[in-house]
């Protein structure tokens, strides 16, 4: 009887519990995600920020240019986007979510940003990791 509960649990209880970590952890930073899309589409590039490590260890890559620490990617934001003409109208789509464990993923989705004159768009890969103020991106790999 104790090695039929054992496989019981093995076989359907155990994957069912992961099953649910995995979407209470892609629930929960797809609601990081929606909170920065709505952060950046209201011009609030602090509050977009907001979905980031508060560390010196940030990594933050676009195309060739590599920036590290949270305070030097914000910065980066603010002159690069420093009027909401240029901001646009983030979406974020594609969304594939991989849990790497109970405190770490992979975000790999589409980006674009629709302004008035032009729609630049591309792809980015997002490094989350779980702190005790919740999930957070550590590292953001965007082109």
């Amino acid at each position: 009887m104790k090695i039929l509960i054992i496989f019981a649990f093995a076989v359907v209880i155990a994957p069912l519990t992961v099953f649910a970590q995995s979407r209470g952890a892609e629930a929960a930073i797809k609601k990081v995600m929606d909170d920065q899309t709505a952060a950046w589409n209201r011009g609030d590039i602090d509050g977009f920020m907001a979905g980031y490590w508060k560390s010196e260890k940030l990594t933050f890559i676009s195309g060739t240019n590599v920036t590290r620490g949270w305070q030097a990617t914000h910065d980066r934001y603010k002159k690069s986007y420093n009027t909401r003409e240029k901001m646009g109208e983030l979406t974020f789509s594609d969304l594939e979510f991989t849990l790497l464990g109970n405190d770490a993923a992979v975000v790999l989705g589409t980006w674009s940003v629709k302004r008035t004159a032009d729609n630049p768009n591309g792809k980015f890969t997002l490094t989350f990791r779980k702190f005790k103020e919740g999930w957070r991106i550590i590292m953001d790999h965007t082109s």
